[in-house]
């Protein structure tokens, strides 16, 4: 069906805001959302987008690009370096090992054994895009198994240029006419075969050269403008640019995509690309999302279903037990060996583009690949399910949650006081009170460290303090204040909102990790807001200002002024901070007050004071110098 652009834009934009909402709230990630949003505008169920799907889909597959430009930009080249090991070692063999093992078996199933090894390169991709994404909002990146997936995905895009060099040799079928109205230029085309790979290799020395001494220069003259589109405009012609040179000499436009970002890792203007790129590529890769649920054939499924289901569970449990043995081999223990290979086991996005040229050059038959096109669809659908089953059915009889028996210990304590999180903020605040005789019911989520401190001779309970249960059994009903010492400012807010639902009359103290964190707990209703750095911070001025010269009772009064205006600036500018015209010339107007108001000294704030900021050691000192 023919339909504007608005109109596509309308429909595809209205399923996303229906199905993601619906789909987080159960649990089950955006990614399905996203899916299952495509499924239900696609000619499956409610047909409101027809062919003109895949067009969208070769547009949202620049999500795709942009999200490994922004991961280079996180990847700087000496943390690239400490990661060779398990990219080429842990990428290099699962690739290897996933290819012969799926061309094995469509060489068993009766291919010749040219498409049989094409189809299992093919194969051996995993999805970039669901996976990366579903890790980020689970927060699994820092894991170990987050960083060894990570390497295993980049060698895979890294792999798609020798697969794209191969394949061509693996030709076995009629080449089809080409119908693709928007063939794009080549650099390669009419060269000897000699000369492409000097092409390839230049294309990206340029490609690196440009990016350390040209954009730089680029980004700056265009950042002195002060025009805040341009600069976005200018970082996205730039990705663009790249993903089209990569394409004009055979490579992956997304690995392109993502050396450039490794090469301006180091550039001042990082941070700024991050901020401005991000929103794009979170739309554009909902977008593809939506693109793959509704390319799914879901006539060829209802009429070969065991087929389609068996290939699917089959290609899935092969690449599932060789990531397996492989993060077993390098290590991984096994909750985090689970999360990395179920996580892989699907087959990836850059599937379809190398099933699109293996049809076009005549490597794999056309009806091999619109059965392999349905497999590598469902695969990639039911991955998220995949991590939920992980996470909800595995992991708490295989894997860590083994140690969740802690949790179910009853808490034999009730206090005024309930620490949750006994990190490296929280551990100060308990072992203060604790040293003045302030009994504390201490909650930690991390089993490692509850091992630790109880080895310490501590006593702190294993849980989730956002759940109600477990603050009701620690006494959260009775107790006096709660200090919430959290890592995660996610699930501070989440504490935050349990405590303050039900345990109304429970005073908290919670920890900010920075002026953001302190924003968004302030907006929570928050009034005792501590940010982590704050005091340390002061109190190396007070130091400095001492070992410059400066009495210590008016450095100490100078570091308390500073704070009381300080946190009085933070709670004034929170309810600004969404019009940043008005919060940056709000808050240069208070830098400057400030100032004026340290600098002044006869001032009758400081006089007020005094008490406040002596610091009776230096007195008795300054007395004693004075005697004869």
């Amino acid at each position: 069906m023919n339909q504007s652009v608005l109109i596509q834009a309308i429909i595809y934009l209205a399923s996303g805001v229906l199905f993601v909402p619906i789909a987080k709230r159960l649990g089950l990630g955006s990614v399905l959302g996203y899916l299952l949003a495509g499924v239900a505008i696609g000619p499956a169920v409610l047909g409101l987008v027809g062919d003109e799907g895949q067009d969208i889909m070769h547009f949202a597959e620049f999500g795709v690009i942009i999200m490994l430009f922004l991961v280079g930009l996180e990847l700087e080249p000496e943390r690239l370096w400490k990661l060779r090991v398990p990219v080429l070692g842990l990428g290099g063999l699962q690739v290897l090992l996933t290819a012969l093992l799926t061309g094995g078996l469509a060489l068993a199933a009766g291919l010749p054994w040219q498409p049989a090894l094409a189809l299992g390169m093919i194969l051996s991709m995993s999805s970039t895009a669901i996976v990366l994404q579903t890790l980020n909002e689970k927060g699994l990146m820092q894991t170990a198994a987050g960083q060894n997936t990570f390497a295993v995905l980049l060698f895979q895009d890294i792999a798609v240029i020798p697969i794209l060099a191969i394949m061509p040799l693996l030709a076995t079928y009629p080449v089809a006419e080409s119908t693709d109205h928007h063939a794009h230029f080549s650099l390669t085309d009419g060269l000897p075969g000699w000369l492409r790979p000097f092409v390839v290799v230049g294309a990206v020395l340029g490609l690196v050269l440009i990016g350390r001494y040209v954009m730089g220069t680029v980004f700056r003259i265009i950042a002195r403008t002060g025009l805040r589109e341009v600069f976005i405009a200018t970082a996205l012609l730039m990705v663009a640019s790249i993903a089209v040179l990569m394409e004009m000499v055979g490579l992956s436009p997304a690995l392109g995509a993502f050396v450039a970002g490794v090469v301006l890792a180091n550039s001042e203007y990082k941070h700024e690309l991050e901020s401005d790129i991000d929103p794009f590529k979170g739309l554009l890769l909902g977008l593809f999302f939506i693109s793959v649920g509704a390319a799914i054939n879901f006539d060829l499924i209802r009429e070969n279903p065991l087929l389609v289901i068996g290939l699917v569970v089959a290609i899935m449990a092969v690449k599932g037990l060789v990531l397996g043995l492989l993060g077993k081999v390098f290590g991984l223990p096994i909750d985090q060996n689970l999360l990395f290979a179920l996580g892989l086991c699907q087959v990836g996005e850059f599937a379809f583009v190398l099933f699109s040229f293996a049809s076009q050059n005549g490597i794999l038959a056309q009806e091999v690949v619109d059965l392999m096109t349905a497999v590598v669809a469902i695969s990639m659908g039911v991955t998220p399910l995949v991590f939920l089953a992980n996470e909800k059915l595995l992991l708490p009889r295989l894997g860590t949650k083994e140690k969740a028996s802690k949790e179910q210990d009853h808490i034999e304590e009730h206090n005024a006081v309930i620490v949750a999180g006994f990190g490296r903020y929280g551990n100060i605040v308990g072992r203060f009170l604790r040293a003045n005789n302030i009994g504390a019911t201490v909650l930690d989520f991390d089993s490692d460290r509850v091992d630790t401190l109880r080895k310490l001779g501590m006593k702190v309970y294993y849980g989730d303090a956002s759940r109600y249960d477990l603050l009701k059994s620690a006494g959260a009903d009775k107790a006096r204040l709660m200090i919430i010492a959290l890592d995660s400012p996610e699930k501070v807010l989440e504490l935050v909102e349990t405590a303050k639902k039900h345990f109304p009359n429970l005073k908290l103290l919670v920890r900010a990790a920075d002026r953001e964190d302190a924003y968004e707990l302030l907006d929570a209703g928050i009034t005792h807001v501590y940010r982590e750095t704050l005091d340390s911070s002061l109190r190396m001025g007070v130091d400095a200002m001492t070992l410059l010269g400066f009495r210590a009772y008016q450095s100490q009064r100078a570091a308390r002024l500073f704070r009381k205006h300080d946190e009085q600036n933070m709670t004034e500018l929170a309810a600004l901070r969404h019009d940043r015209k008005q919060y940056f010339s709000s808050a240069r107007q208070r830098i400057r007050d400030l100032e004026e108001l340290l600098s002044s000294d006869t001032n009758d704030r400081w006089l007020k004071d005094v008490e406040d900021g002596w610091d009776p050691e230096s007195l008795r000192n300054e007395v004693r110098q004075m005697k004869p």
